[in-house]
């Protein structure tokens, strides 16, 4: 077991059962080995902690290098918003780190987390062809009909079931971003 692997795991376990549920052993158990391989690599809980939300943070680059790849910024904001929405939709971080903001060990990566992706989505409306201000305004815009989307997925997930599951409601969605 690599530290990434235990801070891997612990970002799933933070999605499934919030920050309280990042537990030694259970985390040992859910990966096949014991509590020593952890303590070779943390000193305690906190530390493995840091590193979930350390990975989270990377998670979002690794989205960002991925997007990149689209040359055409339109289709990049497609891709982007389906895959991000999908993604956060099946794995409950985003809304369990929105409600632990005040936890001394999140709120800084929250804070990084978020100016990354929209300093990210207003480069992308530029790129489209919106002036500043105006990217800013639209990837603000995003940003927060994103994160609408996933607390709704969170807290009542049947109402997303059917027409808002398709393809047809992201490009619902990123079509009336880009007026």
């Amino acid at each position: 077991m690599t530290a990434d692997d235990w801070a891997t795991e612990a970002l799933i376990v933070l999605g499934e059962r919030g920050l309280a549920g990042i537990a030694v052993e259970p985390i040992a158990a859910r990966l096949g080995t014991t509590k020593g391989s952890f303590y070779w690599h943390f000193a305690n809980r906190d530390a493995l902690v840091e590193a979930a939300l350390a990975r989270w943070e990377q998670v979002t680059e690794d989205i960002i290098t991925t997007m990149d790849a689209e040359p055409d910024p339109r289709l990049r904001l497609r891709r982007l918003f389906h895959h991000v929405v999908t993604g956060a939709t099946r794995y409950g971080v985003e809304v369990t780190l929105l409600g632990n903001s005040d936890d001394p060990r999140v709120a800084p990566v929250l804070r990084r987390v978020t100016a990354r992706r929209l300093e990210y989505v207003t480069d992308v409306f530029a790129a489209i062809g919106f002036d500043d201000r105006a990217a800013r305004q639209h990837a603000v815009l995003a940003y927060t009909a994103y994160l609408g989307h996933v607390q709704l997925a969170h807290t009542a997930p049947d109402e997303l079931a059917g027409p808002t599951a398709d393809q047809e409601y992201f490009d619902l969605v990123v079509d009336a971003l880009l007026r």
